[in-house]
């Protein structure tokens, strides 16, 4: 019997201490993206969210190379997704003997690559339609009446 080769490979991160959405804001910039590509956008981004998901990006094609024997150059992220956790809630003492909640948001992040030598169908992402919406919206100009006369640039 034949037994079907594995295409994709995942790496999973729970209980991670930060908001859902400010996760969520990293992770549909990597989303569809080649595994070094990945790891230079996450290297070069200034959010606190990019290290933990660098982590399991890593780890995702430490998983692929281990398990599969794939190439980290063919290597694609075909699902990213994060869900929310659980709430860490603790309670601060404040004055007259109340209490004000400290409710931590945590995350769970799940990393799916893809082998794209094993796949038969794929398509290069360059080679996709770009949207037609960023030719209609341009920089609107303004005479400004309170200065010397020069223009400023409002969006």
């Amino acid at each position: 019997m034949l037994k079907k080769k594995k295409k994709e490979i995942y790496a999973l991160g729970q209980h991670i201490s930060m908001s859902a959405d400010k996760a969520r804001r990293v992770i549909d910039q990597i989303r569809g993206r080649s595994y070094e590509e990945t790891l230079m956008i996450l290297e070069l981004m200034p959010y606190r969210a990019c290290y933990p998901i660098f982590k399991l990006v890593y780890s995702a094609a430490a998983n692929a190379s281990y398990n599969m024997g794939s190439d980290e150059t063919n290597l694609i992220i075909s699902k990213a997704e994060v869900n929310e956790g659980s709430t860490v809630k603790k309670f601060k003492p404040r004055a007259k003997g109340r209490s004000y909640p400290i409710k931590r948001p945590t995350c769970h992040i799940t990393i799916v690559m893809k082998d794209r030598s094993l796949d038969d169908e794929y398509v290069e992402i360059d080679s996709l339609k770009k949207p037609n919406w960023k030719k209609k919206y341009k920089a609107m100009v303004y005479h400004d009446m309170y200065s010397n006369g020069g223009i400023w640039d409002k969006k």
